[in-house]
């Protein structure tokens, strides 16, 4: 399945992934990963006098996750050519171990005027939790390749 051509993008568009449940492993993995061992993120003793209770997944843990759930929802694929921003991100809400979210993207502008091959679509990415509250969300423009680009001739 090849993704969704520029000329396919309107604004208003809106798409959901899959859900996605992080684990314990993701937090240690990341936190690995990242070298961010923060107590909030790693200390059970810690977090139970934190506001939250309990271990917070990592921010940042949150947006590699919202780039991932983007590319299984099938509609950049082979005609994605380049993120171009992560703008205005807000972390709403704490994103906790064994939380599910699911991503979705609503398409907020467009413009192709620029390039015979390529577009740029700007959309909203909203994280959301089993419990239908954004936990995180802010916008992202991508180019995207035009159906004349890809085609043979």
């Amino acid at each position: 399945m090849t993704g969704m051509y520029f000329e396919e993008f309107d604004v208003g568009q809106t798409f959901k992934s899959a859900g996605r449940t992080l684990t314990e492993a993701d937090l240690t993995m990341f936190s690995m990963l990242s070298g961010d061992w923060h107590p909030i993120h790693a200390d059970v003793e810690f977090c139970k006098s934190s506001r939250y209770g309990a271990r917070l997944i990592h921010g940042a843990l949150g947006i590699a996750v919202a780039t991932g759930m983007m590319h299984e929802i099938g509609i950049f694929k082979d005609t994605a050519v380049a993120m171009l921003s992560l703008r205005d991100w807000q972390f709403s809400k704490p994103i906790f171990v064994n939380d599910t979210l699911h991503l979705e993207i609503e398409i907020i502008a467009t413009d192709g005027d620029r390039s015979p091959r390529v577009g740029s679509v700007d959309r909203t990415l909203r994280m959301i939790n089993q419990k239908s509250e954004t936990v995180q969300e802010g916008q992202s423009a991508v180019l995207i390749a035009k159906r004349n680009e890809l085609e043979p001739a």
